[in-house]
């Protein structure tokens, strides 16, 4: 009969293999411990999250979607050019205007020439599109006189009339247009006919939109409208955004989109946050980070499964319009801002925020003495600005595909595959 091991061991040996034993149970201990201590950490972090990144469910964009707002319709020429520089960019989505006053200027007599050829020079570039609607014609409101200029609208005189133009956007597009926004900045009361804002009035105007669009195009995402950002509550001006979402919950409006859309111009600095602004008397909105005060109102509603969109963030270098010239920054803030943004965004906002939409690509209309000027981050002539290349060049996050940065003294067109690595 053979021995046992240990008997042909020394004293010594066996003492140390008896340590190497300890050794190895100590550290299976420690390995346990440190997997339970890591899961409790990883636990506390997410009870500890205000915005509830993890109740997130079957989100509708990619965190980050990349988008940018760009100007089609009465193209001349000008329309590729924008479109072949968001491919520069590596954005894969853009956002468009389908102005029902463009798209019907008369009763009955539909004009589809501008849209069918945006739809194809997108597609052209794999380029996914989110249409806004609203923008409704004369004869459709109420008060036609009120919309003598482009940036004003007013809720529709008959809700048959305005499920028929969602009814037949959604038909013509279906499966190619990606998302709607349905209207934009209802809380300005130069975006609702001159009448005070009314948050229950937008959800009825915004559930018979959606109801056309779900049963035209059932998988197109519905994205309620941007709201502005303003401390001003006044009924002859404007409502605050955090009250006219408040407003909108307790309307029913969740049941009627997938998406709760938000705006986030740069007012300051992207650290900034709402508190800050508070502390040195200015109001809440006055922050990039807003943003974060919205999302607690979808928590407080129970809504946190549901993403948000930005349906405009940028930083404007007006030194003209006094409206706007008392928070430009310079072009080279710009530039810094917007990526410090998106890398706030994909930080300490994802998945929650889904789509992120920039303002703007240039619309071919707008001067110097127009406001939406000073916003776009290209030119007419072609220029980009810095902000333009510092975007373009920054990382991009998209769920788990990360797109790198541009090495230094690359060309644009090394990148262009880069366009479709997001999903």
């Amino acid at each position: 009969m053979r021995k046992p091991l240990a008997g042909h061991l020394s004293a010594a040996q066996r003492q140390r293999m008896v340590w190497a034993f300890q050794a190895l149970g100590w550290f299976f201990i420690i390995m346990i411990i440190g997997g339970v201590v890591v899961r409790v950490t990883n636990s506390v972090a997410r009870v500890n999250d205000p915005f509830k990144g993890d109740a997130i469910q079957n989100p509708a964009f990619p965190s980050l979607t990349y988008g940018i707002q760009v100007f089609g319709w009465w193209d001349s020429g000008f329309f590729g050019y924008q479109l072949d520089s968001v491919s520069i960019l590596r954005f894969n989505t853009i956002k468009q205007s389908f102005a029902w006053r463009d798209l019907e200027p008369i009763q009955g007599v539909w004009a589809f020439a501008e849209s069918d050829r945006i739809m194809g020079e997108a597609e052209s570039r794999s380029l996914k599109v989110v249409a806004r609607l609203g923008q409704i014609p004369a004869w459709a409101a109420e008060d036609s006189d009120f919309l003598s200029t482009e940036e004003k609208d007013a809720p529709p005189r008959s809700l048959d009339e305005w499920s028929n133009y969602c009814t037949t956007i959604a038909t013509r597009y279906k499966g190619r247009i990606m998302a709607y926004q349905v209207w934009n900045e209802p809380n300005l009361t130069r975006e609702w006919g001159s009448l005070p804002p009314n948050a229950a009035d937008y959800v009825t105007v915004l559930g018979v939109c959606s109801n056309a669009i779900r049963q035209a195009d059932p998988q197109a995402k519905i994205i309620s409208a941007g709201l502005a950002p303003t401390g001003t509550n006044d009924p002859n001006v404007a409502t605050p955004d955090d009250v006219y979402l408040d407003a909108m919950y307790r309307a029913g409006f969740q049941q009627y989109v997938d998406v709760v859309g938000v705006h986030a111009p740069g007012y300051s600095a992207p650290s900034y946050g709402p508190d800050d602004a508070e502390r040195e008397g200015r109001g809440r909105w006055f922050s990039f980070r807003r943003v974060e005060d919205l999302r607690k109102i979808m928590i407080a509603h129970g809504d946190e499964a549901r993403q948000m969109a930005i349906l405009e963030m940028g930083y404007t270098t007006d030194p003209i319009h006094p409206d706007y010239a008392w928070f430009a920054v310079t072009e080279e803030q710009r530039a810094e801002y917007m990526v410090e943004a998106f890398t706030y965004m994909k930080d300490h906002w994802r998945p929650w925020i889904g789509l992120v939409s920039v303002i703007y690509m240039q619309n071919p209309l707008w001067s110097r003495d127009t406001e939406e000027y000073w916003w776009s981050i290209s030119t007419l002539d072609r220029f980009h600005t810095e902000a333009y290349m510092a975007l373009a060049q920054m990382p991009k996050y998209c769920d788990d595909t990360v797109l790198e940065a541009w090495e230094p003294n690359a060309k644009e067109e090394d990148y262009l595959d880069d366009l479709n690595a997001c999903p």
